[in-house]
């Protein structure tokens, strides 16, 4: 059973006879929402389609949290407009788009950025303004309630805390905020309240001082905790997820469960708890404000909708998954089209039935292209979509140029600014400086491959046979299967260098027999003399190499240091070493020795300062991955706090080394 219909199976249970069902969710526009938040829209959107497919009617409610204040200025708007500290405390819908884009308020900018991709992923909601809520006097009478009530409010949330409080707290305590008219902040403190709740005064920081009445003046808002259950009696809500740390012992739901049911009397929804969402090779938790844009938009550029809604889908909602911008991406989509077409053809199970059934974006059909070829066959062809219909044509699989592009945009973009690193690119000119460096042998398996491929004739089986069989023939003594496999895959190694440059490329078999030969032949071609062009190419090859270095001094090696007193593993486990990346490295002013390396390690951006200035330049360290003790005390060097210290090894035979790691381990991978 899927996990939506678990529990929409516990809703109708609680609530047998609803015309209605409500699932809720919501989120605060505080800056572009990350595809975390999306996961309160997911998990609500698949229990209303559970309770749907109970024959139920149900309903997916989304309240914009726009009333809510603004606590810190997003990245991406700060880099805009760096006067924006000035908002801070007013509510979102009452601040001023620093965008100019049209949209009249900071809060309405976010709201309409975010409603475009909810379109896209083909999601119905009724969505909830809380500013035209509370504004509209919809809420006063609960607000009302809730100050009539405040002491036994303040004990609820007493019995959660940790630390103690005083009676003056108790009676001081009032629910809610007013927003003050002269600076439009909740910067206020009620100071008087009148025996039937309805009429304040009040005091804010910036001197205004004056009189309020709940029955006509609406510019106030509940406290979170008491907001939120207040809207599930208003708008009878049947379930709303929440992050992990709502759904903690002494988070905010349990709280509000009281509340509801003491307060308002009314039965808290079901709720259930869902882990973070990450990227791969990070597990720090994303947040709008922190300027790290993973929004549903950006999926959208390298993800087809379908596929973010079959993740949500097919992870339960307590378990983390990452969406992935490396190779990764390749897997996922070989994965879901391996259960779209299972789901299509009927051979699915029941399970995958519900979960392809959740992501359909309304009638549209998947063409499952496979993303892996598209990738690496369609940089050879410049993404070309001609080319590439008579490349999936020769392959056995024909596609019609409609069902390609359904894909190819999303191909090119995860290649060009994800992953250039897999670009495969035909040399214009035959690479004889690697040819040159070939045994004999070798060269032998490379002019025999020139034959074959120049006589044509062959099927896409041949062919393989053939790549196979060449190191058998040039090598006829090797007998030993593992001798034999490491032969053929330096012979595979040789003919992508030849070709692309690169060790490994797409499977070499499909690669040579899609791609048309009059385009790559004469890379393997060696029997024809050098042209002009090879010929002016390696002069300047040679000019503008690097001069040896002259003078070097081979120095004697430090002696071996005795080994250090033994640490227990206990200890050792107490160090965090992990692979970071260099993303922008400076030298400091005033400093003959040190260089500033800002670097990610996983979670976020940290700035550690090493003395081996003399020994790199910056831009020799930029993009590197290099291993870092992270939970190093931070200590200032130089002026500038370093928070942790790089790996590197120092000996009077070499100076001073940094220790790399490989570029495809993740950023944030510890060490162990």
């Amino acid at each position: 059973m899927h996990w939506s219909d678990s529990i929409a199976l516990d809703i109708v249970k609680r609530s047998p006879d609803k015309d209605i069902y409500t699932c809720a969710a919501g989120i605060s526009p505080s800056g572009s929402i990350h595809i975390g938040n999306f996961r309160d829209i997911a998990t609500s959107y698949f229990v209303v389609k559970a309770l749907e497919r109970l024959g139920k009617n149900a309903r997916l409610l989304f309240s914009w949290d726009e009333f809510d204040r603004l606590r810190k200025i997003p990245k991406n708007v700060s880099d805009i407009d760096q006067n924006m500290e000035q908002y801070i405390g007013y509510p979102y819908v009452d601040i001023r788009n620093p965008f100019g884009d049209g949209c009249k308020t900071y809060a309405e900018y976010f709201e309409k950025e975010f409603e475009s991709s909810i379109k896209k992923l083909g999601i119905e909601m009724v969505y909830r303004y809380q500013a035209d809520m509370y504004r509209s006097g919809k809420y006063k009478e609960y607000v009302i309630l809730a100050l009539s009530k405040r002491k036994e409010i303040f004990d609820i949330l007493d019995s959660f805390r940790t630390q103690e409080s005083s009676e003056e707290d108790r009676e001081a305590y009032y629910p809610v905020s007013i927003y003050c008219p002269i600076c439009h902040k909740d910067t206020t403190q009620i100071t008087e309240l009148s025996k039937d709740c309805v009429n304040a005064h009040y005091r804010c920081v910036c001197g205004n001082e004056s009189d309020f009445n709940f029955n006509e003046d609406f510019n106030c808002k509940l406290a979170w905790k008491v907001d939120w259950p207040m809207r599930w009696m208003y708008e009878s809500v049947d379930f709303e997820p929440g992050g992990k740390d709502h759904a903690s012992p002494n988070g905010s739901y349990q709280t509000s469960k009281i509340i509801s049911e003491k307060i308002f009397g009314y039965q808290a929804p079901l709720f259930q708890g869902y882990e973070f969402i990450g990227i791969k090779g990070s597990t720090g938790k994303m947040s709008g404000s922190s300027g790290l844009n993973l929004t549903p938009e950006t999926l959208l550029k390298i993800y087809q909708p379908e596929i973010i809604l079959w993740l949500y889908s097919k992870t339960i909602p307590t378990k983390a998954f990452d969406f992935c911008f490396d190779d990764g991406i390749l897997r996922q989509y070989f994965e879901f089209d391996k259960q779209y077409d299972a789901y299509q053809n009927q051979t699915a199970d029941e399970l995958t039935n519900v979960v392809i059934s959740n992501c359909l974006v309304g009638s549209r059909k998947i063409h499952t292209v496979p993303m892996g070829l598209m990738v690496q066959l369609g940089s050879v062809v410049n993404f070309n979509i001609s080319v590439l219909q008579t490349v999936f044509k020769k392959l056995g699989t024909p596609y019609t140029e409609e069902e390609l592009m359904e894909r190819l945009p999303l191909a090119k973009y995860w290649l060009e600014h994800c992953a250039p690193e897999n670009k495969n690119t035909l040399r214009t000119t035959r690479n004889w400086h690697v040819y040159d460096s070939f045994s004999e042998q070798e060269k032998e398996e490379i002019r025999l491959l020139y034959i074959y491929l120049a006589e044509g004739g062959y099927s896409l089986e041949d062919l393989n046979h053939k790549l196979y069989e060449i190191p058998k023939f040039v090598f006829p003594d090797i007998h030993d299967k593992n001798e034999l496999k490491k032969l053929q895959s330096a012979f595979f190694a040789n003919v992508y260098k030849l070709l692309i440059d690169k060790e490994k490329g797409p499977r070499l078999y499909l690669f040579l027999y899609a791609v048309e030969t009059d385009q790559y032949l004469r890379l393997l071609d060696f029997e024809t003399p050098k042209t002009e062009l090879e010929l002016t190419a390696e002069t300047a090859a040679e000019e503008t190499a690097a001069p040896e270095e002259e003078n070097i001094t081979v120095k004697e090696p430090d002696p071996v240091p005795a080994v250090k007193n033994m640490i227990s593993f206990d200890a050792f486990e107490t160090l965090d070493f992990r692979v970071c990346k260099v993303v922008k490295c400076t030298e400091i002013r005033k400093s003959h020795s040190c260089l500033k390396l800002t670097l990610f390690d996983g979670i976020g951006e940290r700035v550690i300062v090493s003395s081996i200035k003399k020994e790199y330049k910056p831009e020799e360290l930029i993009g590197k991955k290099i291993i870092v003790l992270a939970n190093l005390k931070p200590a200032k060097f130089s002026g500038v706090m370093s928070e942790g210290m790089l790996m590197a090894a120092t000996n009077n035979a070499c100076g001073c080394k940094v220790i790399f790691a490989d570029d495809s381990i993740p950023e944030g991978t510890q060490i162990k």
